[in-house]
């Protein structure tokens, strides 16, 4: 091991104020150790009920593109803050804060992520939290939930068609969750997730519109409720998807995911994927703080007040050490 290689170890156990991590919060660091089964690959087992699903949904969000024009102002501003409230619910919440733990909530914050990752309805914030540590222990492999080598489409929407790969399965068995069955939100989230997803992901998206304004019901339920839904989740996909397809590779040119501003605009902060993936440990997942990057502008206005705390960044000297080391020479500064 280099002696960058091992300041790099060294930053990933400990937080911005210096304390020491567990092991354990290291499930989100890639296992080189991991070797795909050697012969054919199980064949795949489409799930019918997920294609008629995701396509009626798509569908549905095309009529809603239509119904666009006949929207009140008021309408379509409220459907920009579900749009963004759902967003950080994933970004902020069920991303940075569970599956990566790159800082500490309150309660109250918690609460508020967890209610906001309901109206993004992306699976509740544990299965969300465990299926995004494989993802980063095995990017790139058969136990990758959403493997990019397998293609655009799987990556993108296919994962979620198709039965997981007997690999994906058994990883996820394996991790330790301690620490999200220790936390009582998440676990209530759990618990309730179908009532949960039914009032914040469809019914006050609508209501709100219809009751406080006067718009219709129609057009409040596939305005703010589906086409935002629908777009939220394409947005978060294309992380999956484009962030791990196109784009430069300026922290580690050896690993797929990729530095790609339109997914960075469109998922609110998650498209500088090669920073992410190389200090997935950074609660701002880009070198560049907030610079477009709402998520983490977001995380600094609950710090400043005193809603988050314990921040974990990446040093400007092990970055530097970095992609000096293993990037592709695209880096810009700022």
């Amino acid at each position: 091991m280099t002696e960058t290689e091992s300041l790099e170890k060294q930053q990933q156990h400990k937080s911005s104020n210096g304390h020491v991590l567990p092991e354990a919060a290291r499930e989100d660091v890639f296992d080189h150790s991991y070797k795909e089964k050697e012969g054919p690959k199980p064949p795949s087992s489409i799930v019918w009920r997920n294609v008629v699903l995701m396509s009626l949904l798509h569908i549905g969000a095309a009529y809603g593109v239509l119904l666009v024009p006949s929207a009140s102002p008021l309408t379509l501003l409220w459907s920009a803050l579900c749009f963004v409230t759902s967003a950080l619910g994933v970004t902020a919440g069920a991303h940075r804060l569970w599956s990566h733990r790159s800082y500490k909530a309150s309660l109250p914050l918690k609460i508020f992520l967890g209610l906001a990752n309901s109206m993004s309805f992306q699976n509740d914030i544990f299965e969300w939290a465990r299926d995004h540590r494989v993802h980063h222990k095995y990017s790139e492999t058969d136990a990758d939930p959403h493997n990019a080598v397998r293609g655009f489409f799987f990556a993108h929407i296919g994962w979620l068609m198709l039965r997981k790969h007997p690999d994906v399965i058994e990883k996820g068995k394996k991790l330790e969750l301690t620490d999200l069955k220790s936390d009582k939100v998440v676990m209530f989230q759990r618990k309730y997730y179908k009532q949960s997803v039914l009032l914040m992901c469809f019914f006050v998206p609508m209501v709100v519109p219809w009751y406080m304004w006067g718009e219709s019901l129609w057009v409040a339920y596939f305005v703010p409720s589906l086409l935002r839904y629908t777009l939220v989740l394409n947005a978060t996909w294309l992380v999956n998807s484009a962030a791990h397809m196109w784009g430069n590779r300026p922290y580690d040119k050896t690993i797929n995911p990729r530095e790609n501003a339109f997914v960075t605009f469109s998922a609110i902060g998650e498209g500088f994927h090669n920073y992410h993936h190389t200090f997935p440990y950074d609660y701002a997942t880009s070198e560049f703080g907030c610079k477009l990057n709402l998520t983490t502008c977001f995380i600094d206005a609950m710090c400043f007040l005193g809603l988050a705390k314990d921040v974990k960044r990446g040093s400007r000297e092990l970055v530097q050490a970095r992609l000096q080391r293993t990037g592709d020479g695209s880096h810009r500064s700022g």
